[in-house]
């Protein structure tokens, strides 16, 4: 564990315009709390948010991906603290990152899997940036650990890929779910794992029989549009309907590279953000969401931080929505 780091959050990235303090919280930027774990004091009443960036892209290296996600969280949040703040009686949180030195992914993984455990301990709801989708093998096992093996917990996956690939020596960014599938066999519970916006163009024939074989749910990303979104969000209820908790990961290369160009894998033939949000408002009103995150998100690649942009509207849509609900 010794070449994991914890950076603590950068105060200088929360900035933007200033506003009457009488007036309380008009941007994110001013909601905020940087703390570490140890120092939070929540609010009485409402839910509390606790972001954490996974600076980490050695997934995306051995997946011969290409580089620059590491950089995504700080661009994101750069992004957030602009964005204006509708939402009272909530506990926010930076609560800093952590970083993978060289090719230490696996520590780097169990220290963030820790940390999200702390925080669902804590009723406080994870968010994580990545980083590359390696994320969602740590951000599961942190669920697992602090959910333990009588709750039933689903995951759902806005992607272009199963991220299914069985690793070889070492995980990386396609293996993840895999990953999370073996940890399942290992604790004897059941692996429910939904994928939205599967493109054939991007998956091999064995993917799909190991998706077959794992009984993955998947919907294609050819079906993510208006014509089809009564029954696609009909399946996400079903799905729903089975499960306690729903971790809920958005890989941005789901998303057309007509809006998200800043990704490791982009395509031309993604979902659009209003059908993306659609379904996710569906997965919100459930009440059943215990964490989620964004991964993948490439500012070497952006352009005019529109991808940025994006990732951070994902998170305020979600803080606002789910902050309407009662508390589980």
């Amino acid at each position: 564990m010794k070449d994991v780091l914890f950076k603590k959050a950068d105060p200088t990235i929360w900035t933007g315009r200033q506003t009457d303090p009488k007036l309380g919280p008009l941007y994110y930027h001013q909601a905020i709390q940087l703390n570490e774990l140890k120092e939070i004091k929540k609010p009485e009443g409402g839910k509390s948010f606790g972001l954490l960036c996974y600076e980490c892209e050695e997934g995306v290296k051995r997946n011969f991906g290409r580089i620059g996600a590491v950089q995504g969280p700080g661009a994101i949040k750069k992004e957030l603290a602009k964005l204006a703040f509708h939402v009272q009686r909530i506990g926010l949180y930076d609560i800093g990152s952590t970083l993978c030195i060289g090719d230490q992914l696996e520590d780097c993984q169990h220290f963030t899997a820790g940390l999200v455990a702390k925080l669902i301990q804590m009723q406080i709801c994870p968010i994580v940036l990545g980083g590359g989708h390696d994320l969602a093998f740590a951000h599961y096992k942190g669920v697992q650990l602090a959910l333990g093996n009588k709750r039933k917990v689903g995951i759902i996956n806005f992607d272009a890929h199963f991220d299914l690939r069985k690793p070889n020596t070492q995980g990386n960014s396609g293996t993840p779910f895999f990953q999370c599938a073996e940890l399942c066999q290992s604790n004897n519970i059941d692996f429910n794992y939904l994928a939205v916006g599967i493109q054939k163009e991007s998956n091999t024939r064995d993917l799909f029989e190991i998706a077959k074989e794992l009984n993955v749910q998947y919907i294609l990303s050819q079906n993510c549009n208006d014509p089809n979104l009564v029954s696609v969000k009909d399946k996400i209820r079903v799905f729903l309907d089975n499960l306690d908790y729903v971790y809920v990961t958005v890989d941005m290369d789901g998303f057309s590279s007509g809006y998200a160009p800043g990704v490791s894998a982009p395509s031309p033939l993604g979902f659009s953000p209003h059908i993306f949000f659609d379904l996710f408002k569906t997965i919100i009103d459930s009440n059943k969401i215990v964490s989620m995150d964004i991964a993948e998100m490439n500012p070497k690649y952006d352009v005019d931080n529109c991808t940025a942009k994006l990732a951070a509207r994902i998170i305020d849509f979600y803080i606002r929505n789910s902050s309407l609900l009662s508390i589980n």
